[in-house]
């Protein structure tokens, strides 16, 4: 029987590390410059912009200077031109510290990319160079006080008027709705389109619009640093050359996106389990009860084991997505799947770590507070989980 060398060492299993299925040198030197940034420009302010309900704009401008904004945008127009790979290390990092730094992710990953895409050369030469160097910063206005994943039924017209829409109704909930100076705007121009939602179009609106308001500043459960707002439009006036890609095409852009918006979501979560599960068991360790540390306690092993098994299996899937969905591979179900489950997890972890810790865990100072209440609106972004599992039933053939 042959032996093992005893030189020979089992590799070291390592929940916690950054390093994913994606990554290359490149990416994780992108992710260190970004850890040293959020260290420096973010983490010392986090409580004052938590307790003002709002994260400066000039932070967004910084981050733009640095490289950090919309990595993807191709050279022509004043980006990187890098791999969507950069933008998942941008929504872990951000989604790790936590915050209102949150919206730089949906403006470089989510909104960004309809103008990439679907965007006139104009357009793009007009907008994109902004968006990398953060002297233009987006939103998307989908959500009205009456609909919310029903995008079909919005309310909201844009009725054309020479060479202007006139946009007339309300949105809310709207991320970055008080910093963006550009809000992607999803109208209704044909409302007697059948299906509904063929009458869906996009128009981009400036923030100095005529007839275009920020309204007030939404309080929230959680996300307290993230503006979240509603926006009303009293025949606002924008120049029909506004409008992403044809009428009647709003619906299908936003379909066309969503994928990479949930693999997004789902890698957030994990990254956002780590930091908790990490914090977590940093505190178990140093908390003493009946003379001995709280991570002696069975419960406390268990809790801790069950967790750690989920994120990896988690990580796991979600690593294979990432790179599956680099590759141009349609992974709709899949994604959906990861999208619900790993936010579901996410959201359970945050009152498990929040009972490992205890009374202290109650206390503003651990971030365990604020996690507990941030992560749950994960679950219902991006499509709620409930619309996720609708989305997977129908692809199986149900």
């Amino acid at each position: 029987m042959s032996k093992t060398s005893s030189t020979t060492k089992a590799p070291t299993f390592d929940l916690f590390s950054t390093k994913r299925a994606y990554s290359t040198d490149e990416h994780e030197m992108y992710r260190t410059s970004l850890q040293k940034f959020i260290e420096k420009e973010v983490k010392p302010y986090l409580h004052e912009w938590e307790e003002n309900g709002y994260t400066p704009r000039e932070l967004y401008k910084k981050m733009g200077e640095h490289g950090f904004l919309s990595p993807q945008v191709d050279p022509a127009y004043g980006g990187l031109g890098l791999d969507f790979g950069f933008n998942l290390v941008l929504a872990e990092e951000t989604s790790r510290i936590g915050g209102g730094i949150g919206g730089a992710s949906l403006h470089s990953s989510i909104t960004v990319p309809y103008i990439e895409k679907y965007g006139t050369e104009v357009q793009k030469l007009k907008y994109l160079n902004g968006c990398v160097t953060g002297d233009i910063f987006t939103a998307v206005a989908m959500t009205e006080p009456g609909t919310g994943s029903d995008l079909a039924s919005v309310n909201t017209t844009a009725v054309r008027d020479g060479d202007y829409y006139v946009i007339k109704g309300q949105k809310t909930f709207i991320t970055n709705g008080l910093n963006a100076d550009l809000i992607f705007v999803v109208v209704k121009t044909d409302p007697k389109a059948v299906p509904a939602r063929k009458g869906i179009s996009i128009i981009m609106v400036e923030k100095d619009t005529p007839g275009f308001i920020c309204g007030r500043k939404l309080k929230k459960m959680g996300g307290h640093s993230q503006d979240t707002v509603e926006l009303i439009f009293e025949d606002a006036r924008v120049p029909v050359s506004n409008l992403l890609g044809k009428e009647g095409e709003g619906f299908y852009i936003l379909m066309d996106k969503l994928q990479q918006e949930r693999i997004i979501c789902a890698s957030s979560a994990f990254a956002l389990g780590q930091e908790m599960l990490e914090s977590t068991i940093r505190y178990v360790k140093e908390r003493h009860a009946f003379g001995v540390p709280i991570s002696s306690f069975q419960n406390t092993q268990f809790e801790i084991a069950e967790m750690a098994t989920e994120l990896s299996i988690a990580g796991a899937f979600i690593d294979d997505l990432a790179v599956r969905h680099m590759n141009g591979e349609d992974i709709t179900t899949q994604a959906s799947m990861a999208k619900w489950w790993m936010t579901d997890k996410a959201r359970k972890m945050s009152a498990r770590c929040l009972q490992l810790h205890g009374g202290y865990g109650y206390m503003e100072e651990y971030d365990i507070a604020r996690q507990y209440r941030d992560v749950a609106v994960m679950p219902i972004y991006a499509g709620t989980n409930e619309i996720m599992k609708n989305i997977i039933a129908k692809n199986l053939g149900l």
